[in-house]
């Protein structure tokens, strides 16, 4: 087991520290419910502490068996844990109901963060094609978010939430949203890795005490095949990335994780191998980044977003940029 005093932490606006790095539960349609749930329980035996779900993974009680392993052996005790959980996107307007649901699969009494997992409150079945689209799909309304947002609030006043947060939002919609938030957002989930940095977006979430938390943090190598296009780059193929994976001595992937680490957003690279989560998480420890190493990376940003969520896309949209808000104004 890796010792939590070598583990970084991050402090969230409240003052409490977090650690740096989680654990992905996405299995990309690719690992069953049983594969995820036996990687958090040895990711957790070796020393993760923060765990990132979703209800949409369909796997969160299968995940919640071995949490309720981990508290029986007493290898954790559930405040030693830091985990996450999402309102699913079709249940927007019951997010206690969905909320207590997801208590009730991971077998425990509150979440330590609880995220309205994307904007728009919509459905589409898992592992579908990126052609799919909802017919009930709506552009982003602030009064509809809002609703949801407040629903999140009383899930912290009834102590079934320690902290809530926002998830893949645009610098126009925070700006529409936040003034008008009781409880602000502790963090904001969002797709981060070299190759698409959001250098602005997350610059905005910093400045106002809001925890960036990135999935995607390697590039997503085996993220389903409905979010490929040819023109995705391959981040571990980065001049930069291969650059310092060669100086140091390692895979481009832990590279990718410094940096993140390094750069101060909480990555939450998903693996269901030992070898692999235990490289991830030791990665963080040991062996910084230089500063030139750093800024080489920085420079290597290209923009290029690969969780496109073009199955949001409501009709008469014109392509997935329209979820993106990329002129600076809301879409309709």
């Amino acid at each position: 087991m890796i010792e939590q005093n070598r583990i970084p932490r991050v402090s969230l606006q409240s003052g409490e520290k977090v650690p740096a790095i989680g654990l992905g539960t996405f299995g990309s349609d690719k690992y069953g419910e049983k594969e995820v749930s036996e990687a958090v329980y040895g990711a957790v035996r070796c020393g993760y502490r923060l765990i990132d779900c979703a209800a949409v993974y369909e796997n969160e009680a299968s995940i919640g068996a071995v949490l309720g392993r981990l508290f029986e052996e007493k290898t954790v005790g559930r405040e030693d844990l830091f985990i996450t959980t999402k309102v699913c996107n079709d249940r927007h307007r019951e997010v206690e109901k969905s909320l207590r649901q997801s208590l009730s699969d991971l077998q425990i009494t509150y979440a330590d963060l609880f995220f309205v997992h994307w904007p728009f409150p919509n459905y589409h079945a898992p592992g579908c094609d990126g052609d799919s689209r909802s017919a009930d799909s709506k552009p982003f309304s602030v009064d509809e978010f809002m609703d949801t947002w407040r629903q999140c609030e009383r899930m912290v006043d009834l102590g079934l939430a320690r902290y809530i947060g926002m998830s893949n939002m645009t610098i126009p919609k925070l700006e529409a949203v936040l003034p008008l938030c009781r409880i602000m957002p502790a963090a904001l989930e969002m797709e981060l890795h070299p190759s698409f940095q959001q250098k602005e977006l997350y610059d905005y979430a910093i400045s106002r005490g809001i925890q960036p938390v990135g999935f995607c943090p390697m590039g997503s190598p085996s993220r389903p095949e409905r979010d490929k296009t040819a023109d995705d780059v391959a981040d571990m193929e980065l001049p930069s990335i291969a650059a310092a994976a060669k100086a140091h001595g390692v895979h481009p992937a832990l590279i990718c994780l410094k940096w993140a680490v390094q750069r101060g957003q909480i990555p939450i690279p998903f693996s269901v191998k030992p070898s692999q989560y235990e490289s991830n998480l030791r990665a963080v420890t040991e062996d910084p980044l230089t500063e030139e190493e750093m800024a080489a990376i920085a420079a290597d940003d290209r923009n290029c977003r690969l969780i496109k969520g073009q199955v949001f896309l409501w009709p008469g949209a014109s392509d997935w940029h329209a979820l993106w808000d990329e002129d600076g104004t809301i879409s309709k």
